[in-house]
């Protein structure tokens, strides 16, 4: 198995910078943004690596003697999203992405599935999180009619490319648990949409990320190894606690396409994102690595940081030392 980071949480530094704490942390694989929620930081010629070879090559060679090499491509948004300024730049990113990959000599992207709105008229995003109207039935349906065209084109793409696009199973997507993800590969006909395995979007939801990879099986394209804590608040607040608020212009916030903004998240959260350890000890990333090797002797597995209560060196470094060991417990 190869074990890395996924950029994002290095974006304050140069790419040859992020290579460097990477190799420090005994890892050998970074998985780079390539647009969607995030733009493209460390690929600064992106649209010049599409079409010359010699750009390619000048990217590439950044790599060379460093001890980390390319592990995926990663281009997060939602790609369904029926505001069009959001939506076709995110899709747009997933086509481009694919194509980078195929240039790059990599065949992993990871995104997410979307999510439309409710109907043809909508111009936000609608989730069903529990479908017990009639109602909401037809609203999934209606979202289906919306996803189906766009993965069908998108598989088509990465077979033609020989590049697999993997799907987080993240909730707020018409792909968040197994049952969904397969209706998509069965509707669409699949053979080059699968699953990017993130344990953390599972435990959010209260599911065992070992369990899941042995369901899914050769589904599953990817990994990232991001732990969740669930909290006493959770007693009174549940998982999907909403308490999040809205950030003031003048605050420090990140953008999500269009005028969409990420928000506060909840005090005294029933949840959270923390580093590898702090939720699950190194038991249970033993086991994650193991049913990830035999799905794939050559499965990727990047770690995502995304505990506020670390810095970003820092949480890597706390997450690296739990996945090495783990790693080590495996055999793998």
């Amino acid at each position: 198995m190869k074990l890395g980071v996924y950029n994002a949480i290095l974006h304050d530094r140069s790419l040859p910078e992020a290579l460097e704490v990477i190799a420090g942390l005994g890892l050998t694989g970074i998985e780079i943004n390539t647009g969607g929620f995030l733009p493209a930081v460390h690929v600064p010629t992106f649209d010049d690596i599409l079409v010359s070879d010699t750009a390619r090559d000048d990217f590439l060679g950044v790599f060379e003697g460093t001890g980390v090499s390319i592990a995926g491509l990663n281009c997060n948004g939602n790609p369904l999203h029926p505001n069009k300024t959001i939506g076709d730049k995110h899709a747009e990113d997933v086509r481009r992405s694919v194509r980078l990959a195929h240039r790059l000599g990599q065949n992993r992207v990871v995104t997410m599935s979307g999510l439309p709105g409710a109907d043809a008229s909508a111009v936000h995003p609608t989730w069903v999180v529990n479908a017990w109207n009639s109602r909401d039935l037809d609203i999934i349906e209606y979202q289906w009619s919306v996803a189906v065209p766009f993965w069908k084109e998108i598989d088509a793409l990465g077979r033609e490319l020989d590049v697999k696009v993997a799907l987080e199973l993240h909730p707020q997507n018409v792909a968040f648990n197994p049952a969904n993800l397969r209706e998509l590969v069965e509707r669409t006909g699949a053979t080059h949409v699968g699953v990017e395995l993130d344990a953390s979007h599972l435990f959010w939801q209260q599911m065992d990320p070992v369990a899941v990879v042995r369901d899914l099986g050769p589904l599953v394209f990817h990994a990232a190894a991001k732990d969740v804590r669930i909290n006493p608040a959770a007693a009174i607040y549940g998982v999907l606690d909403n308490r999040f608020r809205r950030l003031d212009p003048s605050e420090d916030r990140t953008n999500l396409g269009g005028d969409e903004w990420v928000n506060e998240w909840p005090k005294e959260s029933a949840w959270d994102f923390v580093a590898l350890g702090k939720g699950h000890d190194t038991a249970f990333w033993t086991e994650f690595l193991r049913a990830l090797h035999e799905v794939d002797p050559d499965m990727i597995c990047n770690i995502e940081h995304e505990d506020v209560e670390l810095g970003r060196v820092e949480g890597l470094e706390v997450a690296a030392k739990v996945l090495r060991d783990a790693a080590a417990a495996a055999g793998v």
